[in-house]
């Protein structure tokens, strides 16, 4: 849970990796997403000099417009709204670009919510039946930076996260980066890597040298 929120609530989801796709099994939606909106709607917003608040404003006011019409198109698409989708009425925050944590509950394949990127603090939530389902949901998308499995089962989640098309995928875990591992993604979410061995290896200029330790007429032209 804790995770799930810090995944795409962080830095208002102004993170190229935010986790801003909740897929939850069917058996645990309900209870899940409802713990999760609980816990949106108490998230503090704040300026840097306040020491209490969680998350901050959205870099511009077209930013911020830019995330409103995204959660009208999911509105519009049918999604349910759950929290948020609104500017803050706290006069304490009128003036920065802030936009309340915002919860898309009922969104499907189809939706432009789900191929596109808000880059706010907006949660889109879909449900799933099976190991196959999840998967495929998650892989239908352009994009393949980052994502996360999450399961008591080792071995279930090593195997799903196997078959996932994303450059980085954590497992009971979002957001941790090491110098030692290559960052980069797979479709549309950019080309090469930095960090780790592959991100060293896009600094190198690689020579191919032959040599033929027995040369001799090859008579093609004879």
């Amino acid at each position: 849970m804790d995770h799930a929120l810090t995944a795409v609530f962080r830095h208002s989801g102004q993170v190229c990796s935010a986790g801003a796709r909740l897929m939850v099994e069917d058996s645990v939606h309900d209870a899940f997403v409802e713990e999760v909106v609980h816990r949106a709607r108490g998230i503090r917003l704040g300026g840097p000099f306040d020491e209490r608040a969680q998350t901050g404003p959205l870099i511009s006011a077209a930013h911020r417009a830019r995330v409103e019409a995204y959660v009208a198109t999911g509105l519009a698409e049918g999604a349910r709204l759950r929290c948020g989708g609104t500017c803050p009425d706290d006069p304490a925050l009128a003036d920065g670009y802030y936009f309340l944590p915002t919860v898309l509950d009922r969104c499907h394949s189809g939706m432009s919510v789900l191929a596109d990127e808000s880059f706010g603090p907006v949660l889109t939530v879909e449900r799933f039946a099976s190991e196959d389902e999840a998967v495929r949901l998650a892989n239908d998308t352009v994009y393949g930076l980052a994502g996360a499995v999450w399961s008591g089962d080792e071995e279930r989640a090593r195997r799903v996260a196997s078959r996932l098309r994303l450059g980085t995928v954590w497992i009971n875990d979002y957001h941790p980066c090491l110098p030692q591992a290559e960052w980069g993604g797979f479709k549309q979410s950019g080309t090469g890597r930095e960090l780790g061995p592959g991100g060293l290896a896009e600094y190198r200029e690689t020579k191919h040298i032959w040599r033929n330790t027995r040369p001799r007429p090859r008579g093609w032209f004879a």
